[in-house]
């Protein structure tokens, strides 16, 4: 099991389930040191004043914000009188569906674990997991977590509980900026790309997929590791968009149909 983030209650009604938070994912990234490729030593990353060119210590940092173009210098004190206030409680303020939820909500996933083994925290646990199960249910609430005030959904997942950090509503960009362009597709077009789509349809299998790019890259380490040579592979052309439309849909479902692959390069 992962390192617990955090610890406190979960508050439903009258009843307090103690709990851990614990990470959900794990970061497999690869991740590397930046060296000074001249003699392969670690680079440090210093604080230095701009105007005066000398290292500074961290206890001299201050913070600013631009304001309508103006510096609006705030000391630590002052950002500390708006910090939420600390508690070891997630406080659930609502049930929704599920299905009311958009994905573009979620943030990052986190289990809900028991904090304790005695009978009474294990039986309370259950009680929401089973409870959260049958209703379809997704509770909303509030937490704090180091000096941040988190919106989360919490849901029965595989017999635990998950709770998912959101982002706000306004800090979803509004898709109307984004330019869809072109005229409204014929419904023969409609028909062929609806077909495409379900002769590519499958049932959700995610062990199907793997991070290509982290393998790829760790056989380059290894090789590396080994002294050999490693090519370099040239660039791919982009594939140019279909000069017509209907034509590279037939194609598509053709190549579907024939197990040749779906997308064309002309």
């Amino acid at each position: 099991m992962a390192r617990p983030l955090w610890s406190g209650s979960l508050s439903f009604g009258l009843v307090n389930v103690p709990v851990q938070i614990v990470s959900a994912v794990r970061d497999l990234d690869l991740h590397f040191h930046q060296l000074h490729a001249k003699d392969k030593v670690r680079i440090e990353q210093r604080r230095f004043c701009s105007k005066e060119d000398v290292e500074i210590g961290i206890e001299e940092v201050a913070h600013s914000y631009d304001l309508d173009g103006k510096q609006v210098v705030v000391t630590d004190e002052e950002l500390a009188s708006v910090q939420p206030r600390k508690t070891r409680t997630i406080d659930i303020e609502t049930f929704v569906p599920l299905a009311d939820l958009d994905p573009i909500h979620f943030d990052h996933p986190y289990f809900l674990v028991p904090a304790g083994e005695t009978e009474g925290t294990l039986r309370a646990y259950r009680l929401l997991e089973r409870t959260m199960e049958e209703s379809e249910r997704v509770a909303i609430g509030r937490f704090v977590m180091r000096t941040k005030e988190y919106l989360a959904a919490i849901r029965a997942r595989d017999g635990a509980l998950l709770l998912t950090t959101m982002v706000f509503h306004d800090e979803i960009r509004p898709a109307k900026p984004i330019p869809t362009g072109g005229k409204k597709p014929s419904k023969q077009q409609l028909d062929h790309a609806v077909a495409l789509i379900e002769e590519l349809s499958t049932d959700w299998e995610p062990e199907r997929y793997e991070d290509c790019y982290r393998e790829r890259l760790m056989k380059v380490i290894e090789r590396k590791r080994k002294r050999q040579t490693i090519e370099v592979p040239r660039p791919e052309r982009e594939p140019s968009p279909a000069d017509d439309l209907m034509e590279a849909l037939k194609r598509s479902l053709e190549n579907v149909a024939t197990g040749s692959g779906g997308r064309s390069r002309s």
